[in-house]
């Protein structure tokens, strides 16, 4: 995909201007991305950094978190931005399976070799841990 949907715009535009406020002292790598519930709601969240860099959140989960904290359970998309949009930014592993507890089948937009490209969260993280794994599914 090339050209964002109208929809993947709005995402990526709030993810843009969610980027801006990420706190990002050690890397200057700013991120930001936006979530659509299934309520119609959009959430954002930006990366947040530590000296303790196995305690910085990325930007993916503070916006699932967010919008989980207001309540929502169900997602229909979320954008993932780097910088202005201009720098590829694909989920990590563990952005992805934070995803994939709340929506297997939720379209994550994000920047990847020069252009943004839209695939299901299934996609991105085949063979996932799931609730079954654990003997709740």
């Amino acid at each position: 995909m090339t050209e964002p949907n109208t929809q993947q715009q709005e995402l990526i535009e709030s993810a843009i201007q969610a980027g801006r406020q990420a706190y990002v002292p050690e890397s200057g790598f700013r991120v930001g991305a936006a979530v659509l519930a299934a309520s119609g709601k959009i959430y954002a969240g930006c990366n947040v950094e530590n000296a303790s860099y196995g305690i910085s959140t990325c930007a993916e989960r503070v916006a699932m978190q967010s919008a989980v904290a207001a309540g929502e359970r169900s997602f229909q998309a979320i954008a993932v931005v780097a910088g202005e949009g201009d720098y590829d930014a694909p989920p990590c592993g563990a952005c992805r399976q934070a995803l994939f507890e709340f929506s297997p089948e939720m379209v994550v937009t994000y920047r990847y070799g020069g252009r943004f490209i839209s695939k299901s969260v299934a996609e991105l993280l085949p063979d996932a841990f799931d609730r079954k794994d654990v003997g709740n599914g």
